[in-house]
């Protein structure tokens, strides 16, 4: 396979990328087909590294586990898919933000597939990817951007071909807020859904800090105050859930006053939580805005993200070579320009 097959799947229009995700705890592949102006998914399987109980990600032991289960996703995304590698146009891979040990594994991975079948690489910003499919899957046009997860707290709006940060964690995610305290409590990461279910049983608000700087939130304090309450466990996750999902949406309401869109989008893995959908849901009725929440199987991370964008940059009649792949850890979503 050469160059030349890119460029004639870009005059049939017809483009098939796989994508592979490795940022943190999830290794994912998948294969989307791009045919005139209809983009499929035509396989996406995950498998997520889980740790010992009360502990977090370790970026070594995740590296392993994704070194160890890589080639029978690989093999499994393209036996769904039906695709071989012969038919692939090109590779994408989430060069970052991310865990380095962990982007290394899909980055080597990627680099090995396209050097030896002489496929075009394309390194994509993960937290762009979480926004591209989002907004395929869901329809929206022109939204503010919610990316929510153990890796991102942003607010972000599209202007003059690239993402602007309109309010920002100033310290840990609110992905990271939950799997501290779900881990305190000895859960094992990732612990949203658990600490949702406890939280959906507290009956009693616990004062908790609530701190918004600007339109900027910070979560460090709030979880320090919660790991030294005594309140029963129910009752803290309950308040740890109202006050953080509060200051999100104190903070998400006033960027849309700011910017005037009448479209929200969130995505991310803690874009699952009914409680923050049930107050985003409020905040957009009251600003007469449209609430776009991208799919639960979709919202976490996934090679789909990471292949859609791929697909996305090829469509600009950009080529990336072997020498153009990269990861970058800290990797941030408004220093990329986009022109697609």
């Amino acid at each position: 396979m050469t160059l030349s097959r890119l460029f004639q799947a870009r005059v049939e229009n017809k483009l098939i990328c796989l994508g592979i995700e490795s940022t943190a705890h999830t290794f994912s592949c998948a294969i989307l087909e791009k045919t005139n102006s209809k983009t499929s998914i035509l396989s996406d399987v995950k498998k997520t590294y889980i740790p010992p109980s009360g502990e977090g990600i370790h970026p070594r032991e995740a590296s392993r586990h994704h070194i160890q289960n890589s080639p029978s996703l690989l093999s499994k995304c393209m036996k769904l898919s039906k695709v071989t590698v012969d038919n692939l146009d090109l590779i994408s891979y989430s060069a970052g933000p991310g865990l380095g040990p962990c982007l290394r594994v899909g980055a080597v991975i990627a680099r090995s597939l396209s050097s030896y079948y002489k496929i075009p690489i394309y390194p994509v910003n993960h937290a762009i990817g979480h926004i591209d499919l989002g907004k395929f899957l869901t329809g929206a046009n022109n939204p503010l951007v919610l990316l929510i997860s153990g890796g991102h707290t942003m607010i972000l709006s599209f202007v003059m071909k690239q993402w602007r940060v309109f309010g920002e964690t100033l310290d840990i995610t609110l992905g990271q807020l939950i799997d501290q305290f779900g881990r305190h409590i000895g859960f094992s990461s990732p612990c949203g859904k658990k600490l949702e279910e406890l939280a959906n049983n507290g009956k009693n608000y616990v004062p908790l800090p609530y701190k918004v700087k600007g339109n900027d939130v910070s979560f460090s304090g709030l979880l320090s105050a919660a790991k030294n309450n005594q309140s029963n466990k129910e009752d803290i996750c309950y308040s740890l859930q109202e006050t953080a999902f509060s200051m999100i949406g104190e903070t998400v309401e006033r960027a849309l006053a700011f910017t005037g869109k009448k479209e929200l989008l969130v995505v991310g893995g803690v874009a699952a939580n009914q409680r923050l959908s049930q107050i985003l849901n409020y905040i957009c009725k009251r600003q007469n805005c449209s609430l776009f929440i991208s799919p639960i199987k979709f919202a976490g991370d996934c090679g789909s993200q990471i292949a859609l964008t791929g697909i996305l940059e090829a469509t600009t009649n950009k080529v990336n070579k072997l020498e153009d792949a990269f990861i970058n850890q800290a990797w941030r979503i408004d220093s990329v320009q986009i022109d697609y």
